[in-house]
């Protein structure tokens, strides 16, 4: 279970040309990388939020790869970038504030996790903020935004017509954006060839909120 670069405790390289080195294209690579290294030149991806978005890149640069995607959370992030609307700029606001140039995201970022941290009381909430007050984190999470904005665009675009081969799981949070704005199963089969999915009982963090919930559907899926 990998942090993506530039995040957590994962290497944060230099951004590149055009956020080129936090692209999914790059992020995807490390994944097959690290599988490799371990012995796997096949296996199942699962993944929430940015992970999710890399997972689905991953799929698509790599089908021999991956056996099977399940995506927590999202929906393709050309499709969200190129149907803007006044409901998903309010509901996420973060898409179009990180994207600003260095270093006025990671500055404002800093600012809100310091006054996190300084309330936090569980494990989980001290180990959050231990990354998310590192400005080196804050900036790395920031590149991958701007680059999925910028060059991620630009390989989604490539490859609008080309379809997920393996099987797709998606799951939503009931008590998030996701569902209330869009059909996310009817937007996936777009774009994968097999898909199934369901709505969960939880908020964007689903496999927090309902971690029982969560890993019974990827255990069926997987079978």
């Amino acid at each position: 279970m990998p942090d993506l670069r530039g995040y957590g405790d994962s290497s944060k390289p230099a951004d590149g040309e055009n956020h080129a080195n936090y692209s999914k294209r790059a992020m995807a690579l490390d994944q097959v990388e690290v599988m490799r290294h371990f012995g796997f030149e096949q296996f199942p991806v699962i993944g929430h939020d940015r992970g999710a978005r890399v997972g689905h890149r991953l799929a698509l640069d790599h089908p021999k790869r991956v056996t099977k995607l399940a995506l927590l959370d999202i929906l393709p992030t050309y499709d969200l970038y190129t149907h803007v609307t006044l409901e998903f700029i309010q509901a996420y606001f973060h898409w179009f504030n990180y994207v600003r140039a260095a270093p006025g995201p990671e500055e404002q970022l800093k600012a809100h996790y310091d006054a996190q941290a300084a309330v936090a009381i569980t494990d989980v909430q001290r180990e959050y903020s231990r990354v998310y007050t590192d400005m080196a984190n804050l900036h790395g999470m920031c590149e991958d935004y701007r680059a999925s904005a910028s060059i991620d665009l630009t390989h989604d675009a490539a490859d609008l017509v080309t379809k997920v081969a393996c099987p797709v799981l998606a799951l939503w949070a009931t008590k998030g954006p996701m569902g209330r704005l869009y059909d996310v199963l009817a937007t996936w089969r777009e774009r994968a060839a097999q898909v199934i999915g369901k709505e969960m009982p939880a908020g964007h963090t689903i496999r927090e909120d309902d971690p029982t919930g969560t890993l019974a559907e990827i255990r069926a899926f997987l079978g």
